[in-house]
């Protein structure tokens, strides 16, 4: 996780530290973590809308197609758990908490770097279609990885300065010395390189008088490295929410609670401490929160689950119903609904059935019709990509592709930050339903994140719900599509509150929400509104005049 300081000063040395090579024809093994931070970073992706996770997936097959070309055979390995110890709980606090004054830049318009929150999921699933190998460790991964180079004696591709130190037969090369988008051809030849540059431990030494190699751990602990308290480092906090309102994470704590009373239960020791003349207690967990744009410790109770029936010990002697039973118990949803819905989308409507329930009064039914919506690009482009299904059904599923990712917010758009909310609310709930259905052995299909939710598109969808646009005129260009979305939205539908459904300036009078200072949304929603793209060639031009009288209508929500 790196030594402060460190690359910087090596990077200032490079004619002196760096070795130029051209890699091919090898292993390598990579730094997931690094490596997926980098790629996302570095590729101009949007970083407002809780991610592209659909561009994120083009960049990364990018990446290892690089790789594949240059006879380079990748070995992933990723970080685990954080240290049981607890040494560095002071130091992710205080990574936390800048973590969270730049997700408020972002929601504000200015700069920062927050990755979304499903970032490491999608990853894995990239790394599982396209086969490249890879590990996760149970902890931290830099022994692992130093290990496995000098075994294989290949070179690690990272960006966390600890390499510097460790000393590897075949060299660090650091990520942003890695031109992957630059191959070279060897001179007369068709074999491919990509170039790079090497670190090797030896010169460093040099550089500092022949310094022992066996002092480098205690140089990086002299400078500071992950067990001091410097707050540089990525967590698991605050992924591009309003800061005004309570923790999106909240929202997904039944799901949580659930999940430690399924680990309780693998683990009955836990249940089992003398409590001193106190009556039984339930087992409890520790969770660090966002409060505003600082964090706290709260105290969460684990639900009690019958320890004959969920004993993770015996999962596999668990029948299929049974474990479907306690995740649909979980969030809220009766498998009737989740029949007429395609099995790769069953996990994201159950998701989506809970979400409507707990979501606070800011979800509308535009932010949930653009959320189903954005589901249909996955669907979408394996209609087009199936030679059987395109001579069927002709051009409707290219052509409303096509319109969905003309849809997609432009950068530099006012962020909506009551819809950032609620669509980071959404991706809380898949998170911990993603992990309550993985715990469980997967009773519903595991959902391919790579094509599910993408925020520019959602975003986009929602202005021009607002507008001129309607579900209607866009699906018409593609009845299995429009059919498929019936039949999400209707599943839906049934979870939902009923005041969900109600005409603009109906809602329950105490729902209504105070608003003194500032621009107003219908204001913002104007601003967007002028420059929304309609959703076919055939639609009315004249339409956006009737903004201002949309808006109107929208105003006693605003009182």
């Amino acid at each position: 996780m790196g030594i402060r300081g460190l690359m910087s000063f090596v990077e200032d040395h490079s004619n002196e530290f760096f070795t130029d090579v051209k890699l091919r024809d090898t292993k390598i093994i990579i730094d997931g973590y690094a490596l997926f931070h980098r790629l996302y970073f570095n590729s101009n992706l949007e970083l407002r809308y809780g991610g592209d996770y659909d561009s994120f997936t083009d960049v990364v097959q990018k990446f290892f197609e690089s790789l594949f070309a240059c006879k380079i055979c990748p070995y992933v390995v990723l970080d685990g758990g954080c240290d049981i110890s607890d040494k560095k709980l002071n130091t992710l606090k205080d990574r936390a908490r800048e973590k969270i004054q730049m997700a408020h830049s972002l929601s504000v318009g200015g700069g920062g770097y927050v990755c979304p929150l499903l970032i490491r999921e999608v990853f894995i699933q990239v790394l599982i279609k396209l086969q490249v190998c890879f590990v996760q460790c149970f902890s931290e991964a830099d022994r692992d990885i130093m290990t496995l180079a000098n075994y294989w004696n290949c070179p690690v591709l990272s960006s966390d300065s600890d390499f510097c130190i460790f000393d590897l037969k075949s060299g660090f090369c650091p990520l942003n010395g890695f031109q992957w988008r630059n191959m070279n051809t060897i001179k007369g030849t068709r074999d491919c390189y990509i170039p790079a540059k090497c670190f090797f431990l030896d010169a460093l030494c040099c550089h500092f008088g022949n310094m022992n190699k066996t002092l480098l751990p205690l140089f990086a602990v002299l400078c500071g490295n992950d067990h001091v308290n410097l707050p540089v480092m990525e967590t698991f906090l605050s992924k591009v929410e309003n800061m005004q309102r309570p923790n999106a994470h909240r929202i997904s704590l039944p799901i949580r609670q659930v999940i430690y009373g399924l680990l309780v239960n693998a683990f009955p020791h836990v249940r089992n401490v003398a409590w001193d003349a106190l009556p039984p207690q339930p087992p409890t967990f520790r969770e660090v929160e966002r409060i505003n744009k600082n964090i706290k410790t709260s105290i969460v109770n684990a639900v009690e689950l019958p320890k004959d029936h969920y004993d993770l010990s015996k999962l596999t002697e668990l029948s299929l119903a049974s474990r479907q039973m306690l995740l649909l118990e979980t969030l809220k949803v009766k498998q009737s609904l989740l029949d007429p819905v395609p099995a790769a989308l069953k996990l994201p409507v159950a998701v989506s059935c809970y979400w409507v329930q707990h979501a606070e009064a800011t979800l509308k039914l535009h932010h949930l019709q653009a959320l189903l919506l954005g589901m249909l690009l996955g669907p979408l482009r394996a209609m087009v990509s199936s030679p059987e299904e395109k001579a069927v059904r002709g051009g409707g599923a290219g052509t409303l592709c096509e319109e969905l990712q003309r849809a997609k917010a432009p950068p530099g758009t006012r962020l909506d930050l009551d819809a950032a909310h609620v669509f980071c609310q959404w991706q809380c709930c898949l998170q911990m339903g993603l992990y309550l259905n993985q715990l469980l052995s997967t009773p519903l299909p595991e959902p391919d994140l790579t094509r599910l939710y993408s925020g520019s598109l959602v975003h986009g969808l929602c202005r021009q719900l607002l507008t001129s646009a309607s579900v209607e005129s866009l699906l018409r260009l593609c009845p299995e599509a429009q059919q498929l979305y019936e039949h999400l939205f209707n599943a839906t539908r049934s979870c939902a509150p009923a005041e969900l459904f109600l005409p603009k300036g109906r809602l329950n009078p105490k729902r209504r929400k105070q608003k003194k200072s500032g621009i107003s949304s219908s204001e913002n929603r104007v601003g967007t509104t002028l420059n929304a793209r309609s959703w076919h060639e055939g639609s009315n031009r004249f339409e956006l005049l009737m903004v201002e009288t949309l808006e109107n209508e929208a105003a006693p929500e605003l009182e």
